[in-house]
């Protein structure tokens, strides 16, 4: 595979993992969907992506090294999202991220009305579905088949 072939495969890559942000912000913002915590956590690796293939396509150094943080990035990003989808699924308990952190801190019945009135999303409740799958269930696909192209393009830059 040619550098150029890589750059077109990154530049696809990039533009596929923009899209898959914005959409989640779009369902957030437009469609009114509120995101659990999971889910706010799942689109750090989708960000950190976007910033590691922007510096392989702008600066043309360290693309091994990039690479090798980009199979990580979504490494990581698989594990959470399958543990998302466990939770949805019942094969994993709901855990500390998903309840909101802020009910431990009440100091006063002001801060306490506030807090009444923020809804606490729940992990496993599946607000929202494409195609009769939850996000976390399409994040784990994703996040797999996207770990899978990255140790692809990070077997083969050596060949170049």
């Amino acid at each position: 595979m040619s550098k150029q072939s890589q750059n077109i495969i990154l530049i696809y890559l990039l533009i596929f993992i923009s899209i898959s942000l914005i959409s989640a912000f779009v369902i957030e913002f437009v469609l009114g969907h509120e995101p659990c915590k999971l889910c706010e956590y799942q689109r750090i690796p989708y960000i950190v992506s976007i910033l590691l293939i922007s510096t392989i396509l702008i600066l043309k150094k360290y693309k091994k090294t990039i690479l090798l943080f980009l199979i990580i990035t979504f490494f990581i990003s698989s594990i959470l999202a399958f543990y998302h989808f466990g939770i949805e699924q019942g094969f994993f308990n709901e855990s500390m991220l998903c309840e909101n952190s802020q009910k431990l801190k009440v100091l006063n019945k002001e801060e306490l009305l506030k807090q009444l009135k923020q809804t606490n999303i729940s992990c496993k409740d599946v607000d929202f579905r494409i195609l009769g799958f939850s996000l976390a269930t399409i994040n784990t696909i994703f996040s797999v088949v996207l770990s899978g192209i990255f140790i692809k393009l990070f077997n083969n830059y050596e060949k170049n």
